[in-house]
């Protein structure tokens, strides 16, 4: 069935008139009547009948007016939502996230995208960085968030901050009385360290900052994420270091410090994505970040 055939019978049969029915139509009344007699000879029922004033829908007629109008919606919400699809405001997007980001960076992003994108589904996955890499060539994800990402020739990555470096201590430690703390202060210091998964990661990175001042850390333990480190600090056995993100945690006896060292003491959060993916839902979720990095640099500036 032709869709403009349905269009014509139904401004006939709300208009019971043809001449009418042709200038809300925008055509001539001939190819109109036309259009109306094919339909009749497709379905093999006569829809109208002709009066002096017009015409008048027979019972058939009547009955089809009403499923011609579901048929419409239902085509005109097909198209909106395909349109709405194409532009990456309808779907699904499967995220992969991992510890210390979902604390504060994470979710500032994904409440600015359900602001703009509120009939897209975000599904969130946790996954290290290992995971999230074959889950992004397996099309189970088109988002990954990860820290220090290694470089894939299939893979894109998208520097989204650098984050500040914070020393969580106890709130009786010595260094707890300071306002800031210098990396060397922790030389003498047992250090609990984060994730021991996937490598390169955060651990590393405390590690390599370490060395590159001069003295290798002692460590007292690593653990698997910043919670259970934060954790381990609020009951004495310890002190850690996390990304800015992680100082929301709020666990009873730990205070947060910065470090004033000159050199960089922060650690980046980089969004990943695979380079061959065009999806409109992926643009649209980067523009989102884009929007948000342009926040940050104004609140810089």
């Amino acid at each position: 069935m032709d869709i403009r055939h349905l269009k014509s019978f139904i401004a006939v049969a709300e208009e019971l008139n043809i001449g009418r029915a042709a200038l809300r139509l925008h055509i001539s009344q001939p190819p109109l009547t036309r259009q109306i007699q094919q339909l009749e000879q497709e379905l093999e029922v006569q829809l109208f009948i002709r009066t002096p004033r017009g015409v008048e829908l027979t019972q058939a007629g009547d009955m089809f007016l009403a499923e011609a109008r579901n048929i419409r919606y239902l085509m005109e919400q097909a198209i909106e939502r395909t349109v709405r699809a194409g532009q990456g405001k309808l779907g699904r997007l499967d995220i992969g996230i991992f510890g210390t980001g979902i604390l504060k960076v994470i979710p500032q992003l994904l409440h600015l995208f359900r602001d703009t994108h509120p009939d897209v589904r975000v599904v969130l996955h946790t996954m290290t960085k290992g995971e999230q890499i074959e889950a992004l060539r397996q099309k189970r994800i088109t988002i990954g968030f990860h820290r220090m990402p290694l470089a894939h020739p299939d893979i894109e990555n998208l520097l989204i901050i650098h984050e500040p470096l914070y020393l969580a201590v106890y709130e009786d430690h010595p260094l707890s009385q300071q306002e800031s703390i210098s990396f060397m202060d922790l030389k003498s210091h047992p250090l609990i360290l984060f994730p021991n998964g996937d490598r390169p990661n955060f651990a590393d990175k405390i590690i390599e900052l370490c060395r590159s001042i001069g003295f290798m850390p002692e460590i007292s333990q690593i653990v698997g994420d910043v919670v259970t480190g934060v954790a381990l600090v609020a009951g004495g056995l310890g002190m850690t270091i996390v990304p800015k993100s992680a100082t929301t945690l709020k666990l009873p006896g730990v205070v947060y410090r910065p470090f004033a060292d000159k050199f960089p003491t922060h650690v980046d959060l980089s969004c990943i994505h695979r380079k061959d993916d065009d999806s409109a839902i992926l643009k649209a979720f980067l523009a989102v970040i884009q929007t948000f990095k342009d926040n940050l640099k104004k609140e810089e500036d």
